[in-house]
This record gives C-alpha cells, sequence and structure tokens, in this order.
C-alpha cells in the first residue's frame, strides 16, 4: 500500500481544495506528481509530505471484492441503480478508505452486475444499502414493476 496513486480530484476531495487549486500546486511544482497521459497521479508519500503529515506505518490492510449479479433488470432500472450505487461511493464520508465501484449491464439477458473493490467495512455499508433498496418494494427493478400493473 505504500506506493498509492491519487487522482488530482481525489486530493482535492481528500484536502478540501478546488481541484484547480491542486492543479496549480503541481504546476507550480509544490506538491510532485506524476502526468500519465492527460491526467495527473500523485503519490501517497508525496501527499503526506506537503500536508506534512507523517507517513502512515505499513500495518495490516484488507481489501474486499464483491460482485452483485442481478438478474431481470432492464436498462432504466439498471441506470437507476448504477446512480444509487456511485452516488453511496461519492458520499462515502472517508477518504482513506475509498471504494471503486463498476456497473456493467447486458441488455440482452437483462443482467446486471456490481463490481465493489475496497475496505471491508465502506463495502459493507454500499451492500447493506443495495440490498435495503433491492429487498423494498419500490418497483425499482422492471419484474417488480411488472407485478404491480
Amino acid at each position: 500500500m505504500g506506493n498509492e496513486m491519487y487522482s488530482v480530484e481525489q486530493v482535492a476531495a481528500r484536502l478540501g481544495l478546488h481541484v484547480r487549486t491542486v492543479r496549480g500546486y503541481i504546476r507550480a511544482g509544490r506538491l510532485p506528481a506524476a502526468r500519465i497521459g492527460k491526467q495527473y497521479r500523485i503519490a501517497r508519500a508525496d501527499l503526506d509530505a506537503f500536508t506534512g503529515r507523517p507517513a502512515r506505518p505499513a500495518g495490516p490492510a484488507a481489501e474486499v471484492s464483491s460482485i452483485v449479479a442481478l438478474d431481470g433488470v432492464d436498462r432504466a432500472a439498471a441506470d437507476r441503480l448504477a446512480t444509487l450505487v456511485l452516488a453511496g461511493v461519492t458520499t462515502h464520508p472517508d477518504p482513506d478508505r475509498p471504494l471503486r465501484v463498476q456497473t456493467v449491464h447486458d441488455e440482452e439477458r437483462h443482467r446486471m452486475k456490481i463490481i465493489v473493490l475496497g475496505d471491508l467495512g465502506a463495502t459493507a455499508e454500499l451492500l447493506r444499502l443495495l440490498d435495503a433498496v433491492l429487498d423494498g418494494d419500490n418497483g425499482l427493478l422492471a419484474g417488480k414493476e411488472a407485478d404491480r400493473g
């Protein structure tokens, strides 16, 4: 975990700054960054040095990967679920435990997959949110809307 890299957006969120401010620090040479393609990446050690925080000692780290497969999901329901999940990730309060989420919808099979990578607790919170939404009688999935009709 010592070679973690952050995007400009992640650094801005961690520091409570505007993205343009972080880019200004990089261009001025105050914050070291590597340019990869058209984007900057900032090493954790450089960010810690910039903020004056000592680098955290390397300890045991746990990360979980989860795949949630949902059948009977049409495009509209997949879009709603993706928005809900991504909103849950962006409102996650702890930038030290980021979640990475990807959603995929197979239109032919009416199947959606949600892939979650991240901290154990944060992943559990997101999965509880997803469970609550899918378990409720809210008509989010196409099959539930048809049952009401």
